[in-house]
Formats: C-alpha cells, sequence, structure tokens
C-alpha cells in the first residue's frame, strides 16, 4: 500500500539534522526523495558513531536517510549544475539547507530556477532566515531558543535555563514547519499550477512557540518569569521526586483532576486553594515531602487507580521497553542494506487508508550514483567518466 504523498518526488541538498529530519518525514509518508550530498565533504550524521554491527552506517545517518536515495554531486561543476537541471524536470520539491546566497551563487538560487521550472517548490530552511541582521550568522539550536524569548522565562528561578535534551528549535519548529509549509505548498500547487519559495526560519519557528506567553505579554506587558506562571513552575504543575530517586510529572490543572491528586496523597484540605494556592512555594515544598515518601513504583499503583495526570518520568529506555509505544507502534524494525534489521523511530502519523511505508535505512553517501544517473539518461561510458574526473566529488 502507498503512502500519501506518493507521486511527490523531493530533491535534497540538506545535512546535520534539521532538513534530513523533515524529509524523512516526507519519505516516510511516501515521497521518493532523492539526497544530494558531497562526495568530498561528508555530513556529520555519516561520520560521527555509533556505528551498526558491521556495516559502515551510523544510527544517525541510518534513520535519517531511511527510505531516500542518495547521490553525490560536485556542484562546483559545470557539469554539476547540468546534473541538477536535469532532475528538476523530474522533480516537484527542493529542499537546501545552506547559509543564504550559498546556492545562487552555484546558479542554483530560486530566482534562478522558478523561470524555468515555474511549478517548483523551493525550500530554504536557515537558523535566521533569508532577511534581517543575523541572516549570515552561524547557529544552533541553543542560540536559536535564546534569541526567541523561551529561555528567557525557562528553567529555574535560581538556577537560570538548562540545555534542552531535544533539538526544539531544529525540529520541532525547522523540520516540522519546513514540512508544513511544503505541503501547504504542494496543495496551492494543484489549484494554481505555480510553485513558490519557502523561506523557513528554525529562530521564526521556536519565536512562534511563544503562544501563550507572548499573546499575554502583548496585552498585558508583564514580563513571564522563570517559575512566574502555572505551567513553568509557578503552581504545583511540575516534577516531584520519589524516595528511590525517579520522578513523578504532575499536570492536574483542572479541579477535578487536582482534586483526585489531593485526595490520593491524603491532603483534601488542599483541593480548596486549587492548582495555583496563595502559598504556592509553602505548598509545593509539602507536596515533595510527600512524594518523597514512596517509590515511583508505589506511587504507580497509587495513580494508576486515580485520573490526577500524574504519571511517572521514564528514561529513555523504559520509555522504549513501554506498553504505549509497544500498543502505539512508536518504533519499527528497518531493513539494513546488508539484509539485517535495526530498530528505530517509527512515523508518528497514523493513517486508515495510507499508512507510512518505510524503505530500507539511509544508505552510504553516493550509492544511488549509477542508477540515477542511468534513470536521466546517461550512458555507461559518461557515468564511468564522470566518476574518474571528479564530478561525484
Amino acid at each position: 500500500m502507498a503512502g500519501p504523498l506518493e507521486g511527490l518526488k523531493v530533491l535534497d541538498f540538506t545535512t546535520l539534522l534539521p532538513g534530513p529530519y523533515a524529509t524523512m518525514i516526507l519519505s516516510d509518508l511516501g515521497a521518493d526523495v532523492l539526497k544530494v550530498t558531497s562526495g568530498s565533504r561528508p555530513d556529520l550524521a555519516a561520520i560521527v558513531p555509533p556505528f551498526i554491527g558491521k556495516t559502515d552506517l551510523t544510527a544517525a545517518s541510518a534513520y535519517l536517510g531511511r527510505g531516500k536515495r542518495s547521490i553525490t554531486l560536485n556542484l562546483k561543476d559545470a557539469r554539476g549544475l547540468q546534473v541538477v537541471h536535469r532532475l528538476l524536470e523530474r522533480y516537484d520539491v527542493l529542499i537546501e539547507q545552506f547559509r543564504p546566497g550559498i546556492m545562487a551563487k552555484l546558479g542554483l538560487g530560486f530566482d534562478d530556477l522558478a523561470p524555468r521550472y515555474p511549478s517548483l517548490i523551493y525550500c530554504s530552511l536557515t537558523g535566521y532566515g533569508q532577511t534581517g541582521p543575523m541572516k549570515d550568522r552561524a547557529g544552533h539550536d541553543i542560540n536559536y531558543l535564546s534569541l526567541s524569548g523561551l529561555m528567557g522565562y525557562a528553567g529555574r528561578k535560581y538556577e537560570g535555563p538548562v540545555p534542552m535534551p531535544l533539538q526544539i528549535a531544529d525540529v520541532a519548529s525547522g523540520s516540522n514547519n519546513a514540512v508544513i509549509a511544503i505541503l501547504a505548498a504542494v496543495f496551492s500547487r494543484s489549484r494554481s499550477g505555480k510553485g513558490q519559495y519557502l523561506d523557513i526560519s528554525m529562530t521564526d519557528g521556536a519565536f512562534a512557540f511563544n503562544a501563550l506567553a507572548a499573546a499575554a505579554y502583548l496585552v498585558s506587558g508583564e514580563e513571564p518569569t522563570r517559575e512566574g506562571f502555572i505551567l513553568n513552575g509557578g503552581s504545583l504543575y511540575d516534577f516531584y521526586k520519589t524516595a528511590d530517586g525517579h520522578y513523578l510529572s504532575f499536570g492536574g490543572l483542572e479541579p477535578q483532576f487536582f482534586a483526585a491528586f489531593c485526595n490520593a496523597i491524603g491532603r483534601p484540605d488542599w483541593i480548596a486553594g486549587g492548582v495555583a494556592p496563595p502559598d504556592c512555594a509553602g505548598v509545593k515544598e509539602e507536596v515533595r515531602k510527600i512524594i518523597k515518601s514512596k517509590t515511583r513504583g508505589e506511587w504507580k499503583e497509587i495513580f494508576d487507580k486515580t485520573d490526577a495526570c500524574v504519571e511517572p518520568v521514564l528514561s529513555l529506555s523504559e520509555a522504549l521497553d513501554s506498553e504505549l509505544v509497544r500498543e502505539r507502534q512508536l518504533t519499527t524494525d528497518i531493513t539494513l542494506p546488508d539484509g539485517s534489521t535495526v530498530r528505530q523511530p517509527a512515523s508518528p502519523f497514523k493513517f486508515s487508508a495510507t499508512p507510512p511505508v518505510y524503505g530500507k535505512t539511509g544508505v552510504k553517501a553516493g550509492s544511488h550514483n549509477r542508477e540515477v544517473f542511468l534513470e536521466l539518461g546517461y550512458s555507461e561510458e559518461e557515468i564511468n567518466e564522470f566518476g574518474k574526473t571528479g564530478l561525484f566529488s
């Protein structure tokens, strides 16, 4: 059964995490993704351990390259430009992750290509966008989050912000917004026949995550602070350490859930004060003492019988082995090039008629050079000559 994006062809010039994650989503949903990389400048994801078994693939490259074909191409070689033009005659979407202006210098900017390929959807994914005072600066996830305002009220009051264990700006903002924008442009093109340019900034997307706080500030002028409001530690909505050094999460904001929580921990007298009582610091300290009186397992047994929005904080290994992950099929076995399999995170999307269809794991860069060049009409002799004269480097 084909995925919902069967027939969509994506030319992928991205590296590292944000772009490859976005194109992996598209691939899982049925798009035909061709990854174009430099043969002499390998992607960091392809060279950082751990490697899988006896293969020459890292866990990251095998995962992020899932379902994609891969060619290497020297874009500074004039012949490389000719190859890209042959590809663009067949592809719907081009996504790139270079700094602003790099593709234009190669003759592959949107303004260069749009007149010749008017239906092309062209997505540029960068840290700070194609315009503005920071467009040429280097950055990473921690920088984008810092400039977005999010880290200004994240963390603890006296310790400040802490590094996030996931790449919020890279993936939740950059990758996902790139996918959303591409699919919206595909829908628009289905009506107009015209492609368009998509300028996706990871910082822009992170800034948009200030959804509740920014809307409130723009009306009240009151700056959000760490542990200053109901969702960032300024209420009993928080994490609590158990007797065995684990943690529980409590999210019972609604009165009925808060009441169930208070009854479960033996403090029904707190119900009237609500989840953000006048003496929040004092009540929270008492909650900490109560939760620390039992192990995580003992509390889980209690709260499994109580609808109070309390759940244990799991390690990654515990989450991977949980009944929820198994039942929701959040991991899947993917075939490696040698025929063996590796377990990977699965697509989170559930479709009743067109479920995700997984190809093999990512492959070594350039694995499909011959196959793709034959499809483009090049002869065996030309392909051999390209290999000898540096077009694939």
